[in-house]
């Protein structure tokens, strides 16, 4: 997929519903972006293959199918390491920015102090964005313009859902760089904040029937869920979210950022899977949320 230089991301992300939506499920990809400002790409110390390194590249194509099953899908248009949802509003390093930040931003939270806060200070190998300091307002005009409007329509779609169902489930996409393998293979993490974001019942079937067809699954570690499925995630009130992790090897040309030839591969088991969830969502969700209620 090509990246592309914009003066404006107009629109800044989008929902796609289906005709008639049949099961409570969205389908969230917020870090395929591949629209960059102008601006931001000039500002930065980086050409712009290096920028794409934090891109979850191709996830949004992988799982736009899912429309076809009578589910949500949304993504994002702009960058992750232009802005990332996937953070609280305001988790700000202070030695990035020029000017007063907000008395409520985080300044202390760990993803800041790795650099990779609501404005993101590095991308792939810890390389620095910026060459200089930023101004806060630029920051806040992310936070304000993007950041907000996008969880603003996310929350909508499942209070929708949620009313139409009496639940909601939302599976957070997203991809990781093989080179983060260590001892293990692993092709695809799930991540429900430890069982606290999502009736069991979600994990288990999507991990009994990725196995089924033959990959290598892990729950919670490394990667457990961020905010989106820590803050959606609230079984007992009928809101559930779980995460996604998809080993890039997977399914594409990591320095390319192109499509492998298992691509499709790929996009035809995570539809099954989407398919095996929407099963379920009526039989074995509704009881846990009057359960917890």
């Amino acid at each position: 997929m090509m990246a592309v230089i914009s003066e404006m991301i107009d629109p800044a992300f989008e929902i796609v519903q289906p005709a008639s939506l049949t099961a409570p499920f969205l389908f969230n990809s917020p870090h395929s972006g591949v629209i960059y400002p102008r601006a931001f790409v000039e500002q930065s110390r980086l050409d712009l293959p290096v920028l794409r390194r934090s891109e979850d590249t191709l996830v949004d194509t992988l799982f736009g199918d899912v429309t076809r099953l009578g589910m949500g899908f949304m993504r994002a248009h702009f960058p992750r390491c232009y802005l990332d949802v996937n953070r609280e509003p305001y988790e700000l390093d202070p030695r990035m920015f020029e000017g007063r930040l907000p008395a409520y931003a985080n300044t202390r939270s760990m993803r800041v102090s790795g650099g990779l806060g609501t404005i993101a200070r590095i991308v792939g190998e810890a390389q620095e964005i910026y060459g200089r300091r930023i101004p806060i307002d630029d920051a806040i005009t992310r936070i304000e313009t993007l950041y907000k409007p996008y969880h603003r329509a996310l929350r909508q779609v499942m209070v929708q859902m949620q009313r139409s169902f009496g639940l909601a489930v939302l599976v957070d996409c997203h991809s990781m760089p093989s080179g983060c393998q260590r001892d293990q293979r692993v092709d695809i993490v799930i991540g429900d904040r430890y069982g606290t974001s999502c009736a069991p019942i979600i994990p288990d079937i999507m991990e009994e029937e990725l196995r089924r067809r033959g990959y290598a699954v892990v729950r919670n570690k490394p990667y457990a869920g961020g905010f989106i499925t820590e803050h959606y995630g609230n079984p007992a009130s009928g809101m559930h979210a779980v995460q996604i992790e998809i080993n890039r090897a997977l399914y594409m040309h990591e320095p390319s950022y192109q499509a492998s030839e298992n691509f499709e591969n790929v996009r035809s088991d995570l539809l099954d899977v989407a398919l095996a969830l929407s099963r379920i969502a009526h039989l074995e969700l509704a009881p846990v949320r009057t359960a917890a209620e």
